[in-house]
């Protein structure tokens, strides 16, 4: 007797693989000459963004295991660099570090209707692979754009129901991560399909990792930068991957969600530039936390407000705020912290931001921790129906003198309708990278020029060699 599909599976059974293979042609034969000149901005600021996000990295324990783990495996150097540890070695080995280092602080961007962080697994495996050939400035940056553009549609076609087990990090960036790359080797379509194939078998990432406080969240954009990567290369060599990974009755869709509608794989393909829909996160904690956090300090900055005089706060949020930060308590680690409401609400409602050097505090700021039984998450039906294509903020705050405040941010601070200036993008990074003690100034405003002129450069240079070496005046 023949098993029926699950209700799942169903909607995956008679596509024909169209989508997988646009994806193939658009990232292919994407030329640097086709991305507007507003995009190729956008992507110099969340260059530099993801620059600052990487430093500050540095020094962490799961980043020095990771830099430790790659020092024994891989090769004592090469031409692709660990910015967090400025040692060379091969490309599978500088974008895996690279990859975690720039996740680990929760500092890196995020697009809001893919849930997916596209700059922490796109950005190190192109930039290892460019830096490892000698790919030029333009190649670097199309296959960056390229990595977002179908991370990004990937990340939305699996849906909210994937979302509640996978961190699309780890499973879309695969993909999006061996997109860059293949288009900095510049492959062909049917190179480029094989690519997406092995690169979407490889894909993996699941959420269990927040109910013990886990290092895992850094592991997930180390591989999917280093499988992407690996995918690229050797559908490079004619290595075959499955045709209809995406989208086939057995592929990552069939296996990982429940709602995936393949028409988002293609919504406006070359039309639509979704990597300027990406934000950039303000608060160093996970973006499910920010529009609450923004709401909150309104609140508290109005009407000068500190956590001894609060009763009682509500967030009032999606549901995969609730999927996300429910299950965490009682934070057990900095890290932990940053995926708990009551935690970074404590820090603002003390501090009135929720940076780095807050949640390194956290464990010992009694004013703030005084709120960890004091802030409650509610479904609230305007937010989950907004969400994920907008991130609504809606707080209600009772005072200890009786009084109900409530405020609302329709857009968190780094949003596109909300964003950063360049000099806030600027600044941000500076704050990251001297937080680590990973640069200094003057090597910021060296790795700041670079990042900005990186279009322009015959090859793409190592950052803090192309600084202290002059190699960016010599490569435009």
């Amino acid at each position: 007797m023949r098993r029926a599909l699950p209700e799942r599976n169903k909607a995956m059974v008679h596509s024909t693989g169209a989508e997988s293979q646009a994806l193939a042609a658009f990232a292919s034969r994407l030329a640097y000459s086709d991305i507007l000149a507003i995009v190729v901005e956008r992507f110099s600021d969340l260059l530099v963004d993801w620059i600052g996000s990487a430093l500050s990295g540095k020094g962490q324990p799961a980043i020095k295991s990771l830099e430790k783990y790659a020092a024994l495996m891989g090769p004592p150097s090469g031409n692709s660099e660990v910015l967090t540890s400025r040692r060379t070695t091969s490309a599978l080995f500088a974008a895996l570090v690279n990859a975690a280092a720039s996740h680990i602080s929760e500092q890196d961007d995020v697009h809001n209707a893919s849930v997916f962080h596209p700059g922490a697994v796109v950005i190190p495996a192109a930039l290892a692979t460019a830096q490892e050939i000698g790919a030029s400035g333009e190649d670097f940056v199309a296959g960056c754009v390229a990595g977002y553009e179908v991370g990004i549609r990937v990340g939305e076609f699996l849906g909210r129901s994937h979302y509640k087990v996978f961190h699309t990090t780890g499973t879309a960036g695969t993909i999006a991560a061996a997109i860059a790359v293949g288009r900095v080797l510049k492959l062909d379509q049917e190179a480029m399909l094989n690519a997406i194939g092995s690169a979407g078998t490889q894909a993996a990432g699941l959420w269990e990792f927040l109910r013990d406080a886990a290092d895992s969240k850094q592991l997930h954009t180390a591989k999917a930068a280093a499988d992407g990567l690996t995918a690229a290369f050797l559908a490079a060599d004619g290595f075959a991957g499955a045709k209809k990974i995406l989208e086939g009755a057995q592929g990552i869709a069939a296996g990982m969600s429940d709602d995936a509608d393949p028409r988002k794989l293609v919504d406006r393909l070359g039309e639509r530039w979704a990597l300027g829909e990406t934000s950039f996160k303000w608060h160093a904690s996970c973006r499910h936390t920010h529009p609450a956090a923004d709401a909150l300090l309104q609140i508290v900055v109005q009407y000068d407000l500190s956590p001894p005089e609060l009763e009682r706060i509500t967030a009032h949020v999606h549901q995969g705020a609730l999927d996300v930060l429910g299950p965490v308590t009682s934070p057990q680690s900095v890290h932990q912290a940053k995926f708990s409401m009551p935690a970074t609400l404590g820090l603002i409602a003390t501090h009135r931001r929720a940076g780095l050097p807050e949640f390194d505090g956290y464990f010992a700021d009694e004013m703030a921790k005084s709120l960890l039984n004091r802030v409650d998450m509610l479904l609230d039906k305007e937010v989950d129906a907004a969400y994920p294509a907008r991130w609504i903020g809606k707080v209600s705050l009772h005072t200890k003198d009786g009084r109900e405040i409530t405020a609302r941010v329709d857009e968190p601070k780094g949003d596109p309708g909300n964003p950063l200036m360049r000099r806030e993008v600027d600044e941000k990074a500076r704050r990251l990278a001297n937080y680590a003690e990973a640069a200094t100034g003057q090597e910021m405003d060296g790795l700041i020029d670079t990042a900005r002129a990186i279009a322009r450069c015959k090859i793409v240079p190592r950052f803090f060699a192309a600084h202290g070496q002059g190699i960016l005046s010599r490569s435009i």
